[in-house]
Order: structure tokens, then C-alpha cells, then sequence
């Protein structure tokens, strides 16, 4: 197994290079360094003086990718993307364009973005997981009908209505929690609710139509049929058999996204005010700021790359018959 997980991280490399590669010529297409210097700086009454010391305080002063006028190897390390990427790959960020440390930036916000990402996935995982087995049980009667119509209705509405009208009933209404916002230590719990909610119920059609399907399939199967003609109670079917067999597909869709939880969410957090890493990102695009947006996708990468190792690893347990080889 170590020799695998060794060889699935040398993969990552060129991997990241290409994401690094890609992320870097998209933002270039869009923006130039002066650009990004006048959105700094302010767009009226900037001087080009002004956007001269911008670029070259932060290293934006240099080629792009290639620098024709260097010699050697400079060609290519004398280049803003070398300057910039490198050392993305010990995990130093380096600063924003507004001087903030990123790497501490991130340390500080990834704990609000956790905050609501693990409610949301392990509520939103034995919710939907347990309506799914509902429909499972009751499958072809008017509960499972009734069941997948709710999913298919929940699957037709936008994310942001759930967002705006879960700020319009529960808070504006009923006051029960506060519209928006963020406190410290237990504080923050009353600002975690709604977005919890808001994230566990917007994933509910999709989710249990997808985890119905996995179990519908596997109760089908001739083991189901030989645990039946044994005696065995549905219910003992269902539990001890069905979702026990289902659990490859369920870890696949799960463990991957565990590293992932650190991200945040773009839009809820945006909605609710909470200053985790999903706001942050979204702050960093509107400011253009290419070395915060670098530095979210690289990360972003990374942690999806040791999502997949992990559900690798996850197999195994799952399924002993599995060897990583």
C-alpha cells in the first residue's frame, strides 16, 4: 500500500504543474498585470508611474511565461508564472496582492468553512442515506412514488431559493436565528444553523434519488433473493445485506469529499457572511487578485488528489477482496 500511495503522489505532480499551467493562462487571458494593478490601486486618477512600482513591488514586471530578452535557463525561470509557482509547491502561498499573508489567511478561515461543511455532510449523509433506504423499502407503493416526486420537486428549485428563502422564513419571520453573520467559540453556533439547514435540505432530492438508485440496484441482486429465500425479515435484508453491499459506490461519492470540506462553499458563505475560505475566494476573483485565486485552486487540487487516495485506501476496507497494487 505504500508503494502506491507513494506512486498516486508522484502522479499528482504533473497534475498540479497542468492545473498550475492552465489556472495561470486563463487569469492572463482576462486580466493583464496592469489591470490588476489599476483594480488595486483604484481605476481613476492612477498614474503609470504608479503602476510601474505596483508591478514591481509584487514581481509582475517580468514576462508572462517566456522572457526572450534572458539567456539560458532564465528564459524560463526569469518568468512571473516560475516566480509564482514554484513555490506553490512547498505549500508557500506567499502574500495577496494587498500584502495579507495567504498562508495565514487560509489557516484562519478554513475553521469557519469546517464549521458548516461537516454538519452539512454528516447530517446531509445519514439523511439522505435514510430516506433512500425508505424508498428502498417501500419501493412500487405510492410512499416510494410519492418519495422520488419530493426529490424531483426538491432537484427543480435553485440553491439560492432555499438560501434567500431560509433567510426569509426562519430569520426574517420567525426569528429564530440571525440572517447573517459570525461570532467566536460557541457564539457561532446560532450563524451555523441556518446555513447547516439551508445546506443539508438543497441536496436532499439529489442525493437520496442517487443513494435510491445504489440500493434498488443491489436489492435485485441473487444475494438479496438467496438471504429472502433463507427467512430472513426485509428490514434484516435491507440492513444487514443491502446497505452493507452498497457501500462501495456510497464511500466513492463520500470520502472524496471529505478533504474538500476544508474549501468551503462560494455561495452559501457569501450569502450568510461567514469569513471562511469560500468567501475569501470570492473576494480574491472580484479583486482580481491572481496570487490568492493561485493559491485556492492549487490547494483545491491538492486536497481533491487526497480525496481519491483515501477512497482508494477505503476500498480496501470496504471490500477486503480489493488490493492496491
Amino acid at each position: 500500500m505504500i508503494n502506491y500511495i507513494i506512486r498516486r503522489l508522484l502522479y499528482a505532480i504533473p497534475i498540479l504543474i497542468g492545473v498550475n499551467i492552465i489556472t495561470f493562462t486563463l487569469f492572463f487571458l482576462v486580466n493583464t498585470p496592469d489591470d490588476m494593478a489599476r483594480m488595486q490601486l483604484g481605476v481613476k486618477r492612477v498614474t503609470p508611474e504608479a503602476i510601474e512600482k505596483w508591478k514591481q513591488e509584487r514581481g509582475y514586471d517580468k514576462p508572462l511565461l517566456i522572457n526572450h530578452q534572458a539567456d539560458g535557463a532564465a528564459k524560463l525561470t526569469d518568468t512571473i508564472f516560475f516566480e509564482k509557482s514554484v513555490s506553490m509547491f512547498a505549500f508557500d502561498f506567499g502574500r495577496s496582492d494587498d500584502g495579507r499573508d495567504i498562508g495565514h489567511e487560509i489557516s484562519a478561515r478554513m475553521w469557519p468553512s469546517l464549521a458548516i461543511a461537516l454538519p452539512v455532510f454528516l447530517v446531509g449523509l445519514l439523511v439522505y442515506i435514510t430516506f433512500a433506504l425508505l424508498m428502498a423499502f417501500f419501493r412500487a407503493t405510492y410512499i416510494d412514488f410519492a418519495g422520488v416526486v419530493l426529490c424531483v420537486a426538491l432537484m427543480s428549485i435553485s440553491g439560492l431559493f432555499y438560501i434567500i428563502g431560509g433567510q426569509y422564513l426562519i430569520s426574517k419571520l420567525w426569528h429564530l436565528v440571525p440572517i447573517s453573520g459570525f461570532g467566536s467559540g460557541l457564539n457561532s453556533a446560532k450563524f451555523l444553523v441556518l446555513p447547516v439547514v439551508v445546506g443539508v435540505v438543497s441536496s436532499v432530492g439529489a442525493s437520496s434519488r442517487w443513494y435510491r438508485t445504489i440500493f434498488l440496484e443491489e436489492i435485485n441482486k441473487d444475494y438479496v433473493r438467496t438471504a429472502r429465500a433463507k427467512g430472513l425479515s426485509e428490514m434484516r435484508v435491507l440492513f444487514g445485506h443491502v446497505l452493507q453491499n452498497a457501500l462501495i459506490p456510497i464511500v466513492t461519492g463520500a470520502v472524496v469529499v471529505i478533504p474538500l470540506l476544508f474549501m468551503g462553499s462560494l455561495i452559501v458563505e457569501s450569502f450568510f457572511g461567514i469569513p471562511g475560505l469560500g468567501s475569501y475566494t470570492i473576494d480574491a476573483i472580484n479583486s482580481q487578485d491572481f496570487a490568492v485565486v493561485r493559491a485556492m485552486v492549487f490547494l483545491g487540487s491538492c486536497l481533491y488528489i487526497v480525496g481519491l487516495i483515501l477512497t482508494d485506501i477505503a476500498y480496501t476496507l470496504v471490500d477486503p477482496r480489493i488490493r492496491l497494487e
